[in-house]
């Protein structure tokens, strides 16, 4: 043993006592965490309440039989099922045929969407061809506009197009649908050209050697790598459409011909507090499509939107 080298008791000791003030300042540490993190805590139950509280006034008032706005809260105060009775026997509020009209809708125009968003994402992530640069850069800026601006002139178009093409003019769901498609490109293709971009152009290489074309590369190769952004999406085409409200209100005026985002709307702004009961029944069963589509599709919508994004 050297000069200035502690013994094997002084090293036993110190472990010791090092343990001991380890042992005696750790809990102290935690309590100061603790306390100084009581915020964060207050804030996650402010936001959670904040987030569930309405949910739970809707469901509540759709079981409460008094059917009012006056008599709804956070716990009914008749429970039963009169307000769905009354919503599905009303002639003046065809419910399943807002319904119906609803889900073609979004699932055609979902369909439709996907396959034309990731057609042009395609083109513009793998093929090299004049006005590629350009023809992005139009696309971002004419996001940067609002849509209530094309409002008008989506009117006047379609009122002209019916005179010639009544399937496809106002008041009619083709025309719906087709005006969907024009407003829901822009993001949708910058989105999946993000993530077009992360699958390596070996394969087309490859695959355009062995013969393939690029039609073949694109439906055989390249849209079975890129599922988790088509479900990404697919789900925010189908939610947002499901959901919409403004274009339908102006271009379907039948009753017969709207969409339930419309035909709730009407039923509230016939008599806020008597048809209180039959809105917040109709809205509940509404939400049923979208909690099964966000369950099934919730994997996918967190890797797709980040993938894509960054890219």
């Amino acid at each position: 043993m050297t000069a200035g080298t502690p013994a094997d008791g002084d090293l036993a000791a110190i472990s010791t006592d090092t343990s001991q003030v380890r042992q005696a300042t750790t809990p102290v540490t935690r309590n100061k965490k603790g306390r100084s993190n009581w915020w964060r805590h207050a804030l996650a139950l402010l936001a959670l309440a904040f987030a569930i509280l309405p949910i739970l006034f809707i469901v509540s008032s759709a079981f409460n039989n008094a059917g009012t706005l006056s008599t709804s809260g956070l716990l009914p105060t008749q429970f039963g099922i009169d307000n769905f009775k009354d919503l599905f026997s009303d002639p003046a509020r065809p419910y399943w045929t807002w319904f119906k009209n609803s889900m073609i809708i979004s699932v055609v125009a979902t369909v439709a969407t996907l396959f034309l968003g990731a057609s042009a994402a395609f083109a513009f992530s793998r093929l090299r061809w004049t006005g590629r640069r350009p023809g992005l850069l139009i696309i971002l800026l004419l996001q940067m506009f609002p849509a209530v601006l094309a409002f008008g002139a989506l009117y006047i178009t379609f009122a002209n197009i019916g005179e010639i093409m009544p399937a496809i003019g106002l008041n009619t769901l083709a025309g719906l649908i087709l005006v969907y498609l024009g407003g829901a490109m822009g993001s949708n293709i910058w989105l999946l050209k993000g993530y077009f971009d992360t699958v390596p152009k070996e394969l087309d290489e490859a695959a355009y050697i062995d013969g393939a074309s690029h039609a073949r590369i694109f439906f055989t190769v390249t849209l079975r790598l890129v599922t988790p952004i088509l479900a990404t999406v697919a789900m925010l085409a189908f939610v947002g459409l499901w959901g919409e409200f403004l274009l339908a209100s102006i271009f379907l005026t039948d009753v017969n011909e709207q969409t339930l985002a419309v035909g709730l709307w009407q039923t509230r702004n016939a008599d806020v507090n008597r048809y209180f009961g039959q809105f917040v029944a109709g809205a509940v069963i509404a939400s049923i499509p979208v909690v099964l589509v966000y369950l099934s599709l919730q994997k996918q919508l967190i890797g797709g939107l980040t993938q894509g994004s960054v890219k």
